[in-house]
């Protein structure tokens, strides 16, 4: 006779089959997308957050910023190239990937191209078998990174640039690079395009279209068909899948929406802070060197960011809702410095050990609004560690609260919260309060969040805090928040020096006492204290620190190298007071030639004869600033009527990198300079000056 009982397992089977549908009918539906959402590809450049820039080519060995393009490639013979050493440096410091500039300006290409003689094929390194980009994909692959790619599309070599034939052969390098060389996560196409160049020998100027000349949109498409996974960085042509933030100084705006539209221009603010109802999701990228230029150069080792400036870099890129490109020049002897190398490490080990631990991780939270009153969307959902849930609200609710209850008083002085931007970015602002002592303190607020948001405010002790959404597009979508107590740094102190020949030292840093010496030793708490303005005549090494008492720490050091003082220094037939601006020492400080047809002429009379062989410009350090001389002549004189020519050229990049301009040359003996102004950036008749000084030998 047959059992009509069912077995255990199928009884169990039933029951599930019950419950699941019974949790289903009781399940809140997601929000819907709102707006335009990132691409998988743009997904995974975002989760990567930090990784380096590598700049290295002829200009390294000639000490320019950018090559003309009639470098020899015989120069170009580094003795102890060693990509595994920019690898192992990258993936210690806690980068993900590396963007190698396989081709810059002056056209000289890092691998053996079968379409120009311009590149190591024809060089003395490894008797011209080598192949950098080769050795730069094997050592990411051995050390876990992802590797990109930099090809300029101006080419200041190439005979054919700026004809129809040059984009078939730019295409055809750009071949080469996305085929031979494994996967390659971004290519960056950097906006320098068209001006002066060797161009096979027609030593001319050549002016493009760069938003039509590439033919971007077929030139995106074989891009993406060689490397479907790939990300796209262009500031020079239609629209591509990353931006620039509108400056290298190492920082994207407070306000930073990941968007922008398909069509027209782009204007610096929308760089910089996006478009909040943009129709395309274009994220920011922020990109800056550890040193005030993009190659190396000598006078520059005494220049590298220290941690403090890379820690503030950190919060005003990744902690503004962007990527961090960090640039390491390497050194003509193929490596990166050991200064560069200490202070990315460094760097490296700050970050890790100020998000360690979550203050935040896992402790009970209460929200004013959840969706559907759902523990699927719970306000815990936010503090479980786990990306892929989050806490959001009814879809008519866009501004609500998040309480998270501490446990105990807790020291923190950092913020972080995280958008599950897969849906899209929607917060407009937000406020963070702290529950001091039984009262409720606003400790920081800000508007987007995106990607990640991180805040600093001083060091407070709460058992409780409050995130509150004040403006949000849609419902918020919050997948992650975390408190922190980071450690604190010290700023390096600012050294500057006034025409009188007076040493200031100072940093925005409150309640610190300074240290220095006058010798190149380094500082200490033993060194000579300042108490004011000092006196420092001639030639000179100023080294400082600052010192904060109570906490006994010590800052970076400081430190600046003065050549002869501007005492005796006056600005020949310019009848304007305000024209010291230029020998002041105050770099904030500008004065600008006007109503005068380029070529405009500066003269300075040094009060006395010197062997000089270089000269330094500065100019305004205004964003976007008029009066940026882009090309130059120098020429130097012993009685201020006779005139010989020392150095002429261009100061590049100086728009976008406006650091002081070093130039040297043969030594001369003269009492006079001259700096005639031939062009500035804006093709315009202005001159501006922050300041001029010279170099002696």
């Amino acid at each position: 006779m047959k059992s009509n009982r069912l077995s255990g397992g199928a009884f169990y089977g039933i029951i599930l089959a019950i419950c699941s549908f019974c949790l289903n009918c009781n399940r809140t539906e997601a929000p819907a997308a709102y707006g335009p959402v990132p691409s998988e590809n743009q997904l995974r450049w975002q989760e990567m957050e930090y990784y380096a820039f590598i700049h290295f080519s002829l200009n390294t060995y000639t000490d320019q910023s950018w090559g003309y393009g009639d470098e020899d490639v015989n120069l170009f013979n580094p003795t102890e190239l060693d990509c595994r050493q920019w690898a192992r440096i990258c993936k210690e410091a806690g980068m993900k990937g590396v963007i190698l500039v396989a081709k810059h300006h002056c056209g000289f290409c890092f691998w053996p191209s079968e379409y120009t003689e311009y590149s190591v094929k024809n060089s003395p390194w490894k008797n011209g078998k080598g192949d950098v980009v080769r050795e730069m994909a094997d050592a990411c692959h051995e050390y876990g990174l992802k590797m990109g790619l930099y090809l300029s599309p101006w080419d200041r070599n190439y005979p054919d640039y700026g004809k129809p034939e040059y984009i078939t052969y730019f295409r055809n390098q750009l071949t080469e690079l996305l085929t031979n060389y494994g996967p390659v996560f971004e290519i960056w196409f950097d906006g320098a395009n068209g001006g002066d160049g060797y161009y096979g020998g027609a030593n001319e100027t050549r002016r493009i279209d760069r938003t039509t000349y590439y033919d971007w949109e077929n030139t995106y498409k074989l891009v993406r068909e060689l490397q479907p996974d790939i990300v796209i960085w262009n500031d020079g042509g239609d629209r591509a899948d990353l931006r620039w933030v509108g400056t290298e100084e190492g920082f994207v705006g407070e306000t930073n929406w990941s968007l922008l539209n398909a069509t027209g221009d782009v204007p610096w603010h929308m760089l910089h802070y996006g478009v909040e109802n943009g129709d395309s999701w274009v994220p920011a990228e922020v990109n800056t060197s550890i040193r005030p230029e993009w190659f190396y150069h000598p006078s520059e080792d005494e220049k590298v960011k220290t941690v403090p400036k890379l820690m503030d870099t950190y919060y005003h890129s990744i902690g503004r809702n962007a990527t961090l490109l960090l640039n390491f020049p390497i050194m003509p002897n193929g490596l990166i410095h050991p200064t560069d190398e200490k202070m990315a490490l460094e760097f490296g080990k700050v970050v890790k050990e100020s998000f360690a631990v979550n203050l935040a991780g896992k402790k009970k939270a209460d929200a004013s609004n959840v969706r559907g009153n759902s523990g699927q969307f719970g306000a815990e959902k936010a503090l479980d560690g786990n990306q892929e849930t989050y806490w959001t609200t009814d879809n008519s609710v866009t501004t609500a609260s998040l309480t998270i209850d501490l446990g105990k008083p807790t020291l923190m002085n950092r913020f972080l919260a995280q958008e599950h931007i897969r849906l899209g970015q929607r917060v407009k602002a937000f406020t963070v309060e702290a529950l001091v002592d039984g009262d409720w303190q606003e400790v920081a607020k800000a508007t987007t969040i995106g990607y990640k948001r991180i805040l600093r405010f001083p060091t407070v002790e709460a058992t409780r805090v409050r995130f509150t959404i004040t403006g949000s597009k849609s419902c918020p979508v919050i997948s992650n928040i975390g408190l922190y107590d980071a450690p604190l740094f010290l700023n390096a102190p600012a050294i500057s020096r006034n025409q009188a020949g007076e040493i200031s030292i100072s940093t925005n840093d409150i309640g610190p006492v300074f240290y220095y010496t006058l010798d190149g030793s380094e500082p200490t708490t033993k060194s000579t204290k300042y108490t004011g303005l000092f006196p420092a005549d001639g030639k000179v090494e100023v080294r400082a620190i600052a010192y904060d008492p109570a906490s006994d720490q010590s800052s970076p050091v400081g430190q600046e190298v003065f050549d002869i003082s501007k005492k005796d220094w006056t600005i020949a037939g310019i009848d304007d007071k305000n024209a010291s601006a230029i020998l002041d020492g105050n770099t904030s400080s500008v004065w600008h030639q006007r109503n005068i047809k380029m070529p405009i002429d500066l003269i300075v009379d040094l009060g006395n004869h010197y062997n000089l062989c270089g000269f330094k410009y500065l100019p305004d350090q205004g964003r976007w600033s008029s009066g940026m001389i882009t090309n130059y002549r120098f020429y130097v004189s012993v009685d201020g009527k006779n005139w010989t020519l020392t150095d002429q050229g261009e100061f590049s990049n100086i728009s976008n990198n406006p650091v002081w301009q070093i130039k040297k040359f043969a030594p001369e003996k003269a009492r006079y300079i001259k700096l005639r102004a031939l062009k500035n950036t804006f093709g315009d008749d202005v001159a501006g000056y922050a300041e001029v000084d010279v170099i002696t030998s």
